[in-house]
């Protein structure tokens, strides 16, 4: 299968390399310092599931010097969605697949209005993973899986394709039944963990080991779930309680990518997360004010950097 990654950050260099070393022909999108080390060294992966280096891969800043790809992954921050999607355009073909596997619940609706509903499925992204120094990926536990689907849940032709290369490659992967559940159930998920070890500072495990720490971070979920059942999203009303006892099953030093940037001094993805929670329980007249706590105390560093 022909692959572009189009952002070759933590989970699209992690899942490409598996799909590249499983023989598949991956093209890398890359910006910056992680390009050069990935052209000098090419491109390591450290993780329990299995070390990589990938020393002859094709990698760019320029995705219109590359051929059509038969699935473009879309693993870019949020607020380069758009332009993501703008230079993308030059790979999508008749049956060329875009899935997104960044965070947020309106990722979807970006790449349909710019690249068109055909060539968009949904994606959802599981993983623990960061960019440890130039032309390293860093996978923290083992959990990294990939949930996917035509946004109308249709079991297609390209969906199979892509399940079968993925399960060929190792790794964990599912044709969801509802994609946009799906996308929901990370969302929520995500809003919690990004939120409360970014305003922390902390990785999960003294959070949830703390009672009034354990208590915000629930609530927080709380209202994510609530936001998302006023739209009309199936999630089941304990849902955040569920989530807990997952949050409870991961490694005590797992984190979130924002609270990684927040240290780094980089912009955050604040806006789509706590801060659509808050924007969407304002519209539908549901409170939030854990999210806006969160949005609130962050605004500061949202823009990367901030005081002192």
């Amino acid at each position: 299968m022909r692959v572009v990654i189009m952002g070759a950050g933590g989970l699209g260099g992690y899942f490409g390399a598996r799909l590249a070393a499983a023989g598949n022909d991956v093209a890398f999108v890359a910006r910056g310092a992680h390009l050069a080390a990935i052209r000098g060294a090419g491109l390591r992966v450290t993780s329990a599931l299995g070390d990589l280096h990938l020393r002859d891969i094709v990698a760019t800043d320029d995705p219109s010097t590359l051929t059509p790809a038969d699935v473009v992954i879309v693993a870019v921050k949020l607020w380069d969605t758009e332009t993501a999607a703008e230079a993308v355009k030059p790979l999508v073909r008749p049956g060329t697949a875009v899935v997104s596997f960044q965070n947020g619940v309106n990722k979807d609706d970006v790449l349909t209005r710019i690249l068109g509903r055909d060539a968009v499925i949904g994606g959802v992204g599981q993983i623990g993973v960061v960019i440890g120094s130039p032309g390293v990926i860093v996978h923290t536990g083992t959990m990294a899986k990939l949930i996917f689907g035509e946004l109308d849940n249709r079991r297609s032709a390209r969906v199979e394709a892509l399940h079968a290369v993925c399960v060929a490659a190792g790794i964990d992967a599912e044709i969801a039944k509802d994609i946009g559940l799906a996308i929901w159930e990370k969302f929520v998920f995500l809003v919690g963990m990004s939120g409360c070890t970014a305003s922390m500072r902390s990785p999960i495990g003294p959070i949830r080991a703390n009672r009034q720490a354990r208590g915000f971070l629930l609530d927080v979920v709380r209202e994510a779930v609530t936001v998302g059942r006023a739209m009309g999203v199936a999630l089941p009303a304990d849902y955040a309680e569920q989530r807990m006892a997952f949050i409870d099953t991961l490694p005590a030093e797992m984190t979130a990518s924002m609270q990684g940037d927040l240290a780094r001094r980089n912009r955050l993805e604040l806006p789509w997360l706590s801060g659509a929670v808050v924007e969407l329980g304002a519209r539908l007249g549901v409170p939030t004010p854990l999210n806006r706590a969160i949005r609130d105390v962050l605004a500061l560093y949202v823009n990367g950097g901030g005081p002192g």
